[in-house]
């Protein structure tokens, strides 16, 4: 019986970024169930007997997808394509879903034998491909990571073992000729030392920088809260872009400033959500109808950016544009929210407030804003203002005494969406630990 183990080198965390290297150990051993006693007089007798033998093991990294979304006919017929003059290994990791990328396998051995008790071990190391999408659950698709370790005794099946492992996504850098801007450090004005050999910087660390740049960069936007009455609040939001494990931080002005005030804020809540758009295939049919393409929606706005527009901050303020102006929506036509799930709330009662402050919390676990062939995972604030046109409780304040709310106030409900964009956290930072994979092999 041989038994394979598997674990990751990085203990603390099995997250990594796209352009990251994975590395991995795995064992393979001949295990012997019977007493030390027995092993030991029957070892020289049945040494040859009980001697395992495997042709050969292969490890490779595989992303699978798992949706009920209708896929288009070229897609399929490409698939079709690819799996001709392919082996019989890939017929066995087609089993959890459909196989969008899978990096070439590497031969960890070929014809090892194990002596019973002995162990072998291997190093399997490979890159995550920076085109493939990142881990994703969600309500009609999924998105996700392993590694496949294959395995073969003679005339016998083929043994798998699978690693899963997190992947978060890491926008690539819209203008590569402009990576050494990037970098530029006060060691380059130095004098030069002949005898030191200048490191080479990946194009991972760059996207790493200019992640961190674009996530840390202050631009203070203000939106004017209104309805029929006048005047509700004025938000104010500190930065368009965030990181895993950050808080939105805003701030609300319910200050009606030299006009008088017709309306007071009763509460109000804010919640973090996630959308899950799909994306019809695209054909002649859509191009011929462009008021669906002004409906306001951001999927519709987003359409003309890739990763790296959405990494230099371009996108998140032309979808704040597309979102909250009035006049480039066509109130009428319904928006295609797609699925929504909330990850936080704050709410709040403010109705003798006149300024208090949003802290919005996002956590480790979710997905970061991404955009495939079939879906598009965006964020958004969503805002629920209850407001009345009561004020000071419809009452002026006693002389003498307390203020008595009445029991009853009308109200009306206002909501207001404002996206935002969440990218990827370092994987070091985030805290899951790995376990160790086995397989038995009778």
């Amino acid at each position: 019986m041989i038994e394979i183990k598997a674990k990751l080198l990085r203990a603390d965390s099995a997250i990594y970024a796209t352009g990251e290297k994975v590395e991995c150990l795995i064992e393979f051993t001949n295990k012997v169930f019977y007493d030390e006693q027995t092993a030991s007089q029957a070892r020289d007798a049945n040494e040859a007997n009980s001697r395992e033998n495997l042709a050969w093991a292969s490890a490779q990294l595989h992303c699978y997808r798992k949706t009920s979304y209708s896929t288009s006919a070229c897609d399929r017929s490409a698939e079709l394509t690819e799996m001709i003059g392919r082996t019989a290994l890939d017929a066995v990791t087609q089993a959890p879903g459909e196989v969008i990328v899978a990096t070439k396998p590497k031969i960890l051995f070929c014809d090892l034998r194990l002596l019973p008790g002995e162990t072998k071990m291997y190093f399997f190391n490979e890159f995550v491909p920076r085109d493939g999408p990142p881990t994703y659950r969600g309500h009609n698709i999924r998105y996700f990571y392993k590694i496949t370790i294959a395995t073969q005794r003679v005339k016998s099946k083929v043994q798998t073992l699978t690693v899963p492992i997190r992947v978060l996504p890491i926008p690539i850098i819209s203008r590569p000729d402009e990576l050494p801007v990037t970098v530029e450090t006060n060691e380059e004005l130095a004098p030069t030392n002949p005898f030191l050999e200048k490191r080479e910087i990946s194009e991972l660390e760059i996207s790493w920088h200019h992640l961190k740049n674009v996530t840390a960069r202050r631009a203070p936007k203000f939106y004017r809260i209104s309805n029929k009455h006048g005047f509700v609040g004025r938000f104010c939001l500190f930065k368009p872009a965030y990181k895993l494990g950050e808080d939105i931080v805003g701030s609300l002005d319910f200050a009606p400033g030299a006009n008088p005030q017709k309306v007071r804020c009763v509460q109000f809540s804010v919640k973090l959500q996630q959308q899950e758009v799909y994306i019809r295939p695209q054909s002649v049919h859509n191009h011929q109808l462009p008021s669906q393409s002004s409906t306001g929606d951001d999927g519709s706005s987003i359409n003309s950016f890739d990763m790296a527009s959405i990494a230099s901050g371009v996108v998140a303020d032309n979808l704040q544009k597309s979102a909250t102006s009035a006049s480039s929506r066509d109130k009428e036509a319904p928006e295609p929210t797609g699925k929504l799930s909330t990850t936080s709330t704050s709410h709040q009662v403010c109705y003798a407030t006149i300024q208090t402050q949003v802290v919005v919390p996002i956590p480790l676990h979710v997905t970061p804003t991404f955009r495939t062939d079939l879906v598009d995972v965006r964020w958004r604030l969503h805002f629920e203002f209850v407001t009345t046109t009561l004020m000071d409780f419809g009452i002026p304040n006693p002389k003498f005494g307390e203020l008595k709310a009445p029991a009853e106030i009308p109200v009306e409900t206002m909501v207001w969406n404002l996206p935002v964009t969440v990218y990827a956290a370092n994987p070091l930072q985030i805290y899951a630990p790995n376990q160790t994979f086995n397989l038995l092999i009778k």
